[in-house]
């Protein structure tokens, strides 16, 4: 019965019932006239949710991973410089995946549980007088460490140092769920999935792509077949695909943006802050402390919590898994051992993230933490019945 459980990893997350069976659909011919009516609606639609309406929204069959390779392949040439700040496993494989394309990694290194240092880029953009430095690159959401980056104050950088630039961003695990402003943040190619916020099945890449950013392309010599931006979006232009497209994740990213519309994208974006401020009680409760540094960069849909000394974070999500069925996200990169993650994000409630604290806190007891049982539950409980009730006396 443990796959009736939710999952509290931060993707690939829980799958609702209608989008399930949005996906389960007969193959069918992607190369009919009747595919355009329902491909075309799907680009145009996921640019509200992006945030921007003079970018475009290019799709891969593939995950994140394959939407930062479109990006920077798309956009650059071999030997170009990049400007990177490390802060947490998934900017350290966009770095790594910068440098075996051939590019001239810039990179800054910061700690573990900060975010994107907006001071620094504007240093070294200000100090790169040749203007050598084609793309800075950010992750807005840093799934390993459960820290949120300012974008604003990246681009607020950028602008101050005068700098040409582009800005890619990772809001894979992001988008759809915080709100995010293409347009408005001057975000030159925003990376996202279909595996988390668009509550998804892993298998498609979904980019945001800005005029800027398009004008690259046509002077960028890194190789690229498979993702050039060009035969996509002239596929892309009749309603049609390059070569085969993931058709059951565009009929459900078409139910998951009806989902996402119906419940309101601010009202999407403050359910997501509530269940991660609950989520945040209850560590609190249970005196521990999140690996984010400052309540200005926790995240909204994951959170990465650091478990006492002398104690173990890979034991105590087997000890979830292994006892109660339930999956929480393992430490990554420096976090591995040090701290196990809660996935807050998708399709979730009050009420199942409660169970998930429910079920840590038994995992925590039954490995002798030092904790008191149900105190981080009735922390987030109370959190939650007094949101519930600000509400009503608002409606009233």
């Amino acid at each position: 019965m443990s796959d009736q459980n939710p999952v509290f990893i931060p993707g690939p997350t829980n799958i609702p019932d209608r989008l399930r069976a949005a996906m389960q659909v007969q193959t069918r011919d992607h190369r009919a006239p009747d595919f355009v009516e329902t491909f075309a609606p799907v680009l145009e639609n996921t640019k509200r949710v992006f945030g921007t309406r003079t970018g475009k929204v290019i799709t891969f069959p593939t995950s994140g991973t394959g939407g930062w390779e479109a990006a920077i392949c798309n956009t650059l040439s071999p030997g170009d410089t990049v400007l990177v700040a490390r802060y947490g496993m998934f900017s350290h494989r966009w770095i790594d995946l910068c440098q075996r394309h051939g590019l001239d990694v810039q990179i800054i290194e910061c700690p573990w549980g900060s975010g994107a240092p907006a001071d620094k880029f504007e240093a070294a953009l200000t100090a790169d007088k040749a203007r050598d430095i084609k793309a800075v690159l950010v992750t807005h959401n840093e799934t390993a460490t459960g820290v949120k980056s300012d974008i604003p104050a990246v681009r607020a950088a950028m602008d101050a140092a005068n700098h040409p630039a582009m800005m890619f961003v990772d809001c894979v695990s992001s988008l759809a769920s915080m709100e995010f402003r293409m347009d408005d943040w001057g975000v030159d190619i925003a990376v996202s999935g279909s595996q988390k916020g668009f509550m998804l099945a892993t298998g498609m890449a979904i980019l945001g792509v800005s005029p800027k950013a398009l004008a690259a392309m046509e002077t960028a010599e890194l190789p690229r077949t498979f993702f050039d931006f060009r035969d996509m979006m002239a596929a892309n232009a009749t309603g049609g695909f390059p070569y085969t497209p993931p058709l059951q994740l565009i009929y459900g990213m078409r139910e998951s943006l009806k989902m996402l519309f119906e419940e309101g994208l601010e009202n999407v974006y403050a359910r997501h802050f509530r269940l991660a401020e609950g989520v945040r009680r209850a560590v609190d409760a249970w005196g521990l402390r999140l690996v984010a540094e400052r309540p200005e960069l926790y995240s909204d849909t994951v959170s990465a919590i650091y478990v006492p000394d002398g104690f173990d974070s890979n034991a105590l999500t087997d000890q979830a898994f292994n006892a109660y069925g339930v999956s929480f996200g393992i430490g990554l990169g420096e976090m591995n051992g040090k701290a196990f993650r809660i996935g807050h994000l998708g399709s979730l409630t009050d009420v199942m993230v409660l169970s998930g604290l429910a079920t840590i806190e038994m995992a925590m007891a039954d490995l002798d933490y030092p904790i008191e049982l149900g105190s981080g539950v009735a922390a987030a409980q109370e959190y939650y019945r007094g949101h519930r009730a600000a509400l009503i006396k608002t409606a009233a």
